[in-house]
Parts: structure tokens; sequence; C-alpha cells
């Protein structure tokens, strides 16, 4: 992939270096980090990228897009708008507060359909919101916005424990297909599936899985991404496991306010990588049906 095929847009500085960190690793793919906010980004400004990651975190989705195989020339975008304003643990403003981000994500799609759809085509778009009443709520205003742009909605309320991970954090994971121009992607010569039948998601995705399999004495161990960790014994007197080397986020430890923040908008991409899966075989399934 060409490094102007990628374009993240972040503004928090701690989040932005550490996307570019990762992209010096090679674990996420080159591309442009765009530091404005997300009201002074243009259609004109993404004309050229194939895969755009808005409210980006600390690259999220774009992993969870090569962990489910999504075609290189497929046009994606994904965005995780801010959840402070919907969360039970915030001031609960909704719409009110100056966070809620989606009026200008959705200016951005709109004028992007209409500058470049045509040329283009319309991308498929990922999103995921904070699983509360006034989440599902705001879900149901995007899912509005994008029918009345040409879009199918689909989502699902799903929880990163789902892929074993040791937390709860339910989200809304949603996708919105573009209905209108089904057949410029199947111009595009790639299939949703670029080579993966019959693979396992072991083979697939280059770490073991943590599905349980059939063992005379019981349960097999189970192995995978949250298998090395250590135990932290916290002051409610509960144990929680913490992948080894990572700091308790106390006072004092540099980067702390960064560090809180990034991973509290990170997204588990494992789980995020299934839900990908799963809408792309409902596209799939679509583009079959025109043929």
């Amino acid at each position: 992939m060409r490094e102007h095929d990628i374009y993240y847009n972040e503004i928090e500085l701690y989040a932005v270096e550490w996307i570019r960190n990762l992209q010096a690793t090679g674990l996420l793919g080159r591309g442009t980090v765009d530091e404005r906010p997300v009201q002074e980004v243009r259609p004109d400004d993404i004309a050229k990228y194939r895969r755009a990651h808005f409210f980006a975190g600390i690259g999220g989705w774009e992993l969870a897009l090569q962990l489910a195989g999504w075609p290189e020339h497929w046009p994606v975008w994904t965005g995780s708008c801010p959840c402070q304003p919907f969360s039970q643990a915030g001031k609960r403003k909704g719409v009110e507060d100056e966070r809620h981000l989606w009026p200008f994500w959705h200016r951005l799609i709109k004028g992007y359909i209409q500058e470049y759809g045509q040329e283009h085509g319309l991308p498929v778009l990922f999103g995921e919101q904070v699983d509360s009443p006034d989440g599902r709520i705001w879900l149901a205003g995007v899912r509005s916005d994008l029918e009345t742009l040409g879009y199918e909605v689909g989502a699902a309320d799903l929880c990163a424990a789902g892929v074993n991970s040791p937390q709860i954090r339910q989200r809304l994971w949603w996708v919105a297909y573009p209905q209108c121009n089904v057949h410029s992607y199947s111009r595009m010569g790639d299939t949703l599936k670029p080579g993966l039948e019959g693979l396992t998601w072991d083979e697939r995705n280059g770490y073991k899985s943590r599905r349980l399999e059939a063992h005379e004495d019981g349960p097999a161990p189970q192995t995978g991404s949250w298998d090395n960790f250590r135990w932290v014994y916290c002051l409610d007197g509960k144990a929680r496991r913490i992948e080894p080397g990572i700091a308790p986020l106390a006072y004092g430890i540099p980067s702390r306010v960064g560090q809180i923040r990034a991973y509290g908008n990170a997204i588990v991409p494992q789980l995020a990588a299934e839900f990908i899966m799963a809408a792309m075989e409902v596209i799939e399934e679509r583009l079959g049906k025109q043929k």
C-alpha cells in the first residue's frame, strides 16, 4: 500500500506521536497524520486516500482492517466519534456537548459524496459508540443521516470479552454500506476474501486463537493476545490483569494524562476485526446478488 493510501485524523498530540511511532516500527500502515480538528477538514483533503481514519486514537481501526483482511483497494472510512457526551459516566449533555462531533463528520461525508462520489465511489463506513441509552439515541440519528445519503446501516452491541479480552468494554459497533454504487466495488477487481478461504483465524492474523478445544482432561489451556499478563491488586480488593511493562497510571507517571486519554479512547482491534469480517460477508453477499 502506498504512503498516500492512508489518512489519520487525530487532535490529541500524545496519540498522534503514538501513531507515528507505530508507523515507524511497521505496526501500522504509513500515511498522513493530520492534527487538525475534524471541523477544519474538507473533502478535497481526503480525495486521494483509499483509507481514512477519523478520531483515529492510536490507530486501532487500521490494525483491525489489517487483521480482517480488508482489500487494499476498497475505499473505507472509520470513525469512533467522542463518547463523552453520551457516556453514563459523563455529564450527559448529549448533542449539546461541544464534543458531539458527528455533525461535522457527517458534513464531511456528505461533501465528499457530492464532490467525489461519482469519480471515486462511496467508501464503506465503520464506527463505534458507547453502549448507553444516549449512545443508542445517537446511533439512531447517525443511521437516519446515512440512510438519507444512500447507505444501508447495520449495527451490533458487542463487548471486548467476546474475543476473550479481560474487560467488558461494551460498545455499539456500526457499518454503513453504500447501496447506490455497488458496481463501483465490483469493478475494482478485488474480492472481499483475498485468499483467506480455508485459513484459520490463527493463520490469517498471526496470533494464536483463544477458542476452547475439546480435551480429555477438560478445556485445553487458552492462548491468545492477552496471555502475557501480570496481576495488579487494587484498593477495591479485586485483582486485574495488565500487560507486563505497563505502569499503573498513578500521579507522577510521565505522560499520565496522555496515556489515560489514549487508553480510554482506544478500541479493541480484535473485536473490531470480527465485526469487519462479518460486514465483509454481508457485502460479498450483496455483490453476489448484483452479478
